[in-house]
């Protein structure tokens, strides 16, 4: 029994006064070791937690505390783990979705906001805060018409800090690039990690696709203006590295499918690859169970495994233990393998979530594109 329960026992019966008393300074949800226990005070017929956990029940019910107006629900999880949820409050047919009005963390995505809870041993990581002696680099936006898409598209450009025009830098193109950005934290986890040496230099394009369903499912099109059309014209208007080796791809979700797909599709031309939590369904027997979305996907990962080729030469792979999509990534990771690419997979206790995709970085950007602090221990 927690020392929370127990304390949480002694309120029952007690007035809103000594409940106040009870929550009043702490830091909710209460977190002892690997138990979490979730508060919520007021009027209704259920309360209940939402998570994002894969493998366990994605609604639990709190318990009311006989005699006043607060729940409590206790679960254990992993020490290390990081979890984003919602508390669904039930009054009569009704259920809103809120967050937990007592936990200040909060995690920002396209879809609005999620409360989060973060058990022993998880610390946010210092490199994805703003470091006020890390010289900022320079955002620059650009737009370039496409032949293979269609029309114009907008690709947000990031300059190194002491970026000079007469020297030759990587570059690395990011699908979903805006929200990588907004919710991920890269604009200050590149100032952070160049500053440290950790990263190479390096101009980054953040690109974004309003038919990202379309075009992130294994779309030669995209490929085309990625490989045929922008690479060409960074290299016009900066001077880039050029080998393979100095060129990559980043995405989360359908946006390292993408990076996969165009990759494969042009072999030799995006030495690096950084696939995050990537959706990579796929179908041994039977039918896809992940809807009519997901076709194209199954499609082109049922190909690439029917042949896997080297199309790159290394490649990162991360996903969340707590995501439905964990077996396809770990099945992805030895198909890689086979074909001589390099590859590092990492795990973490974390979710389908853009905080479990920057908290990754490091790691992931620092081994594709060591700077000289690392380059000295390859």
């Amino acid at each position: 029994m927690t020392r929370a329960f127990q304390e949480l026992e002694k309120l029952a019966q007690k007035d809103s006064a000594a409940i106040e008393a009870f929550l009043e300074g702490r830091t909710l949800p209460i977190v002892e070791g690997r138990s979490v226990t979730f508060l919520w005070q007021g009027e209704a017929d259920d309360v209940r937690l939402r998570h994002w956990i894969y493998g366990m029940p994605s609604s639990q019910s709190f318990r009311r505390l006989p005699g006043t107006d607060l729940w409590h629900l206790t679960i254990d999880l992993p020490e290390g783990s990081r979890v984003e949820y919602k508390l669904a409050i039930v009054r009569g047919e009704s259920e809103t979705l809120i967050e937990d009005p007592r936990n200040p963390v909060v995690a920002r995505d396209p879809f609005g906001a999620n409360s989060v809870c973060h058990v022993t041993g998880y610390e946010t990581p210092a490199w994805t805060l703003p470091d006020p002696e890390a010289r900022p680099g320079i955002l620059d936006e650009i737009v370039l018409p496409s032949r293979a898409l269609d029309g114009p598209r907008r690709v947000i450009v990031y300059l190194p800090a002491r970026f000079r025009r007469t020297r030759s830098y990587p570059l690395l193109v990011v699908h979903d690039g805006e929200d990588y950005l907004r919710y991920a934290s890269l604009r200050i986890v590149l100032d952070n990690l160049i500053h440290r040496l950790e990263v190479a230099p390096m101009i980054v394009a953040f690109t974004q696709s309003p038919r990202r369903h379309h075009e992130y499912t294994g779309d030669r099109a995209h490929a085309r203006f990625l490989t045929e059309e922008l690479l060409p014209e960074a290299a016009r208007r900066f001077s880039l590295v050029d080998r393979p080796g100095a060129r990559g791809l980043m995405g989360a979700s359908f946006g390292a499918v993408a990076s996969l797909a165009t990759a494969w599709m042009f072999p030799g031309v995006w030495g690096r690859l950084f696939l995050q939590s990537g959706s990579f369904a796929f179908t041994d027997i039977g039918e896809n169970r992940r809807g009519p979305v997901f076709e194209p996907i199954v499609r082109f990962m049922n190909r690439f495994r029917e042949a896997p080729t080297r199309c790159s030469e290394r490649v990162f792979v991360s996903c969340g233990m707590y995501e439905s999509l964990i077996y396809e990534n770990r099945s992805l990771v030895p198909l890689l393998q086979e074909t001589g690419m390099a590859v590092r997979f990492v795990e973490a206790r974390d979710g389908h979530n853009w905080e479990n995709w920057r908290d990754r970085q490091r790691a992931g950007l620092s081994w594709l594109f060591p700077g000289p602090l690392w380059m000295m221990y390859e």
